[in-house]
C-alpha cells in the first residue's frame, strides 16, 4: 500500500468515531426543550451524554491498541442492539456505525506492521 493509503486507513476509524461522538452528542440538546432547570437539567444532560462519553473512552484506548477498539466497539454495538432491538431504525443508526468502526479498527490491527513501521 502507498503511504497515502496507509494514512487514510489509519485515520478513517478515528475520524469516524469523532464524528459519531458528535452525532450522539446532538441528542443531548433535547434536554433544553424539556423545561428542566437546575439539578434536573444537569442529570438529564449527564444521562444523554453517557453514550458519547463511553465511545470517547473506547476511542482513547483504541487509538493506541486497535484490537481493544475492535473488541469494545463490537461489544458496544451488540449491547445496544440487544437492549434496543425493538427499535430497528435506532439499531441501524447507532449499532451500524459502531460495527463499521470496529471493522476498521480490526483492519488497522491486522495491518499494524504496515501502518506503524518500527523506527530505524
Amino acid at each position: 500500500m502507498t503511504s497515502a493509503a496507509n494514512r487514510i486507513l489509519f485515520w478513517t476509524p478515528r475520524v469516524l468515531t469523532i464524528a459519531f461522538v458528535a452525532f450522539l452528542g446532538l441528542f443531548a440538546l433535547d434536554v433544553f426543550n424539556e423545561g428542566y432547570s437546575g439539578w434536573r437539567l444537569l442529570l438529564a444532560l449527564v444521562m444523554h451524554l453517557k453514550w458519547p462519553a463511553i465511545v470517547v473512552a473506547v476511542l482513547v484506548l483504541a487509538w493506541r491498541w486497535e484490537w481493544i477498539g475492535t473488541v469494545l466497539f463490537t461489544f458496544l454495538g451488540l449491547y445496544y442492539w440487544l437492549t434496543m432491538g425493538r427499535h430497528a431504525s435506532w439499531v441501524v443508526v447507532i449499532s451500524g456505525p459502531l460495527f463499521l468502526i470496529a471493522a476498521l479498527f480490526l483492519i488497522n490491527w491486522l495491518q499494524r506492521a504496515r501502518l506503524h513501521p518500527e523506527p530505524r
